[in-house]
């Protein structure tokens, strides 16, 4: 097993840590995944314009308009997890949905192959990776639903919600491929090791989060 690897499970036994423990805390009153949640958004924003610091100037002149968009969207982002984050449930059906796509996405790329989405932008996703990434996430959503006895949800409805997020995910995940690709660097920040930094790990949020917050309004 390479040093990557363990890195990386070591980071995900933490972080799952971290969350169950924010869940314990819910549990007797305490609004910890609303605290966390800002304090990740709030950590993405912080290594985003560090980024921009570091670039170059011909870099900024060439793409500052679409940095600072980006940049614009993640205030959006905080916006959107400090009314979700009022909702614990909803974060875990984020995160369930994202994390199956994730590990499907790249699970199924690996195994089937197949044309490459944009190569230019992420050399190792697949068409193949990003249809296994939406089935498995509204899988794993209609199965939580129904174990959770949603009855205010028809079956088309958790499906659609389920590929929903599981696509938008994906692309928050090439938008920030594409944003790192333009400046030049292969991570927004090491704070986690083998992950990167928090606009690495959490770029699944970029687009889903936005989604939830309107379905709330």
């Amino acid at each position: 097993m390479s040093k990557n690897t363990i890195q990386r499970i070591f980071a995900g036994a933490i972080m799952a840590l971290i969350a169950g423990g924010a869940a314990v805390l819910e549990y007797f009153g305490f609004p910890a995944v609303r605290i966390l949640g800002i304090i990740i958004v709030l950590m993405m924003i912080v290594e985003m314009v560090l980024c921009m610091k570091k670039t170059g100037k011909d870099c900024l002149k060439k793409d500052g308009v679409a940095f600072c968009v980006f940049l614009a969207w993640l205030f959006v982002m905080l916006a959107a997890i400090n009314k979700v984050g009022a909702r614990p449930q909803l974060v875990l059906q984020l995160l369930l949905i994202i994390c199956a796509a994730d590990i499907g996405a790249w699970l199924f790329g690996r195994m089937i192959g197949g044309d490459k989405m944009w190569e230019r932008i992420s050399a190792h996703k697949t068409w193949s990776g990003q249809i296994a990434g939406i089935v498995c996430g509204a899988s794993v959503y209609v199965a939580y639903a129904m174990f959770r006895g949603l009855p205010f949800m028809s079956a088309f409805g958790m499906i659609w919600t389920g590929i929903s997020v599981a696509l938008l995910s994906q692309y928050g995940d090439l938008t920030a491929s594409w944003i790192k690709r333009k400046m030049g660097i292969k991570d927004f920040g090491n704070i986690l090791p083998g992950h990167g930094g928090m606009l690495d790990r959490f770029d699944g949020w970029i687009y889903a989060l936005p989604l939830v917050w309107l379905t709330m309004l």
